[in-house]
């Protein structure tokens, strides 16, 4: 079996010009004392252009790998060979660096690839980026050692990698050399060379951004609050990570860490069309999972969907909670503890559980508390900011001083546990610290109820006391500063906190106007949902009547890859009948599936296609529009995408057959959302369309509308 590693680094600036990086960097060769594994390098091949501008030079390096004796044995090697191949453009200021092994090559692939460039932003700083692949075919089944001997020597070079560059800078000083003067052509009369000398004493203005990163603004948001909101930001070179950024605003993460959250963040961009969450969120989605890039990718396609489906980007703006909420819900924010994360704290001892689930059914609560996280998130971004360090997680204080059996009611508990599930499940890693304070006796009975249902990293973070015991060593103290201990709790801060108390009788409601009620909520959203099964596509009519309109749509695939087909047709089709199917009649509901286009229609006869398919894989979000030519009738259509059989061989493959076994792999479901539009609206319009139907506006510090079809992107920018 084949092992495939990739690592992707984030952008490494050096705040000094190229020309004096490359003059650091020559000094690693032959040999370099401070990597003591580089033995020795010899020059195979070497070509310069006439006027001095390129120079490509191709080293053998020697390396002497730090690997157990035995394997070394084995091997029948003691060192191992690399070629690198360095190719300077002194003209465009980019070294360009390809390095692969020579030694074992027909058992393990290695290649690097790294490049100094000049900062987009400022011409006397250079860019540093690396990346690299390592794939084990075979190594006389020693593969997983190699793996970890391979891996452990390059993440301690990476780290090497600037402490080398910056030791040479400083070796360069004290010769006394701090510049080098660009390339210039041959040909250039003296004058000219003299001007680019003339240009240095302006450039010391150029160290504002050092003031600006301690206030709290990165290079990486100078340049993307630099560009105007009509700019499309997303996949713009300067949208990459930088190593001060990263440390500033997301933490001291190993370089494989940052690698897989540079790879994800990469992989959001190709398929949620810049309507990404922001890093700190992809970084706890990636944290919840150890950093498994697939299990993390999953688990976080899951949670954008939901937020999506249930409009979660707008609840701070749109919800108002309802009256009960605001009087009986005794939880609120207070301050932060002595880490800088906010404070939350719920008196849950003093609140009607009952009385609120029975007055408002589960999902205003549910709702309430999505509100509550939201919040959360958006205080761990400011108290960043606040405390220049980076901040992702809150603290939980829950008071259960008049905890009583009245807790323990069942309907109680269930949205209790489903409440815990959801937010689990959409906020991985936010939950810094919970502090349990005066937890009476029947608290065991409901920790033994719910502690199953929470997760073991987060039961971690747990501290109970009992009683008094948060007032002695150990306590509250320790976690939060003497001035803000709210008032309930013996301290001197008037927390702010709704008492909580019973809620009267009077403003409970039947079991049938909640189940009225919660239908309505969750279905406030403006998507729809469909089920596509292998032989019934799902299609969706519109008729057009005005020629030049536009059809807009968005849509997610929630499970399963589909294919996308937008047709046109001149007569209208049969009233759609729901699939008769008997094994698919009982989908559940919302699990919609219609066909329209009558099993006697050819293709270019009855009807044709007015955008060529677009194949959609699961977890990808699409938004796309096409400007209508004619009137008549218009069909939208997801058809289910089936794997073609092994290209090789027409035989399938195992692991197609194996799919073809299960059932529900035959099922994909999609949310989507369809808009006709004007065509003379339609450029005011999609910036509406954007900010109202685009999903993950909130979390996403760009929101682009990325199309499909070019036509709509014309208009639309």
């Amino acid at each position: 079996a084949t092992m495939v590693q990739k690592y992707q680094s984030p952008v490494r600036v050096y705040k000094h010009p190229f020309e004096l990086i490359m003059a650091a960097y020559e000094r690693r060769f032959p040999t370099c004392p401070l990597i003591p594994m580089f033995v020795a390098s010899d020059t195979v091949n070497e070509y310069k252009s006439e006027d001095g501008a390129i120079h490509v030079i191709e080293r053998r390096c020697k390396l002497d790998i730090d690997a157990p004796r035995l394997l070394k044995k084995i091997a029948g090697v003691d060192y191992v060979y690399f070629v690198q191949k360095n190719s300077l453009n002194r003209r465009e200021r980019t070294l360009h660096i390809e390095a692969y092994n020579e030694t074992f090559s027909n058992r393990v692939i290695i290649n690097e690839h790294c490049s100094y460039t000049v900062h987009p932003d400022n011409e006397d700083w250079t860019c540093f980026e690396q990346s690299a692949s390592l794939d084990i075919k075979s190594f006389f089944g020693f593969e997983s050692t190699v793996e970890k001997i391979a891996m452990k020597q390059y993440t301690s070079n990476i780290k090497k990698g600037k402490e080398i560059i910056e030791y040479y800078l400083k070796q360069l000083e004290e010769e006394g050399i701090t510049f080098v003067p660009r390339w210039t052509p041959p040909v250039a009369c003296k004058l000219e060379s003299n001007t680019s000398h003339t240009r240095r004493p302006v450039s010391p203005a150029i160290s504002i951004p050092d003031s600006a990163t301690k206030e709290g603004l990165s290079n990486k948001e100078i340049l993307n609050t630099s560009s105007s909101p009509s700019e499309p930001t997303a996949g713009t070179p300067d949208d990459k990570l930088d190593a001060d950024y990263i440390k500033r605003y997301l933490g001291d993460l190993t370089p494989m860490q940052e690698s897989c959250l540079i790879r994800l963040r990469q992989w959001l961009q190709e398929t949620h069309k810049g309507k990404i969450p922001k890093d700190e969120h992809i970084l706890r989605f990636l944290r919840a999972r150890d950093f498994n890039i697939d299990k993390a990718r999953e688990i976080l396609c899951q949670s954008l969907t939901w937020r999506k489906q249930h409009q979660v980007d707008y609840i701070l703006d749109t919800w108002n909670p309802p009256q009960v909420l605001q009087d009986y819900y005794a939880g609120g924010w207070h301050h932060h503890d002595k880490d800088g994360r906010p404070l939350y704290v719920l008196r849950l001892g003093q609140m009607d559980t009952k009385g609120l689930v029975r007055a408002l059914g589960e999902e205003a609560l549910l709702r309430y508390v999505l509100s509550i996280n939201e919040e959360g998130l958006r205080r761990c971004e400011e108290n960043t900011k606040v405390f220049g360090r980076p901040i992702s997680s809150w603290t939980c204080l829950v008071d259960l001083e008049g905890l009583n059996m009245r807790h323990l009611w069942r309907p109680g508990v269930k949205a209790l546990l489903r409440i815990i599930e959801v937010v689990e499940a959409n906020y991985p890693e936010t939950l810094g610290r919970l502090l349990i304070l005066r937890a009476p006796r029947v608290f065991p009975v409901l920790w033994t109820l719910v502690s199953p249902f929470i997760d073991d990293n987060t039961r971690k973070k747990f501290l109970i006391y009992a009683g008094n015991d948060y007032q002695g060593p150990g306590g509250l103290l320790d976690y939060i500063d003497k001035e803000i201990i709210p008032d309930f709790l013996g301290g001197e801060c008037m927390c702010e906190v709704p008492e909580g108390g019973l809620v009267p009788k009077s403003l409970y409601r039947t079991a049938e106007e909640l189940e009225n009620e919660d239908i309505k909520l969750w279905t406030e959203t403006i998507y729809q949902s469909a089920s596509v099964f292998k032989g019934a596509p799902h299609e969706v009519l519109i008729q057009i009547v005005d020629a030049s309109s536009v059809i807009t749509w968005d849509f997610d695939v929630c499970k399963g890859d589909i294919v996308f087909n937008i047709f046109h047709s001149k007569r209208a089709p049969q009233p759609p009948k729901k699939d008769s199917l008997g094994a698919h009649s009982i989908t559940s509901p919302g699990g919609n599936n219609v066909q329209l286009i009558d099993k006697v229609w050819q293709l270019g006869r009855d009807y044709s296609m007015v955008e060529s398919p677009l194949i959609c894989k699961e977890g990808e979000s699409v938004q796309g529009s096409h400007v209508t030519r004619w009137p008549g009738f218009y069909i939208l259509q997801w058809k289910f995408h089936s794997m073609p059989a092994c290209a090789t061989t027409n035989l399938p493959r195992v692991d197609d057959v194996l799919a073809s076994l299960q059932v529900s792999s035959h099922k994909c479901k999609v949310m989507y959302y369809t808009e006709v539009i004007g065509s003379e609206d339609f450029r005011g319009s999609m910036t509406s369309l954007e900010s109202s139907h685009s999903g993950f506006s909130q979390l996403s510090a760009a929101t682009t509308s990325s199309s499909q079809s070019h036509s709509s992107s014309m208009i639309s920018r």
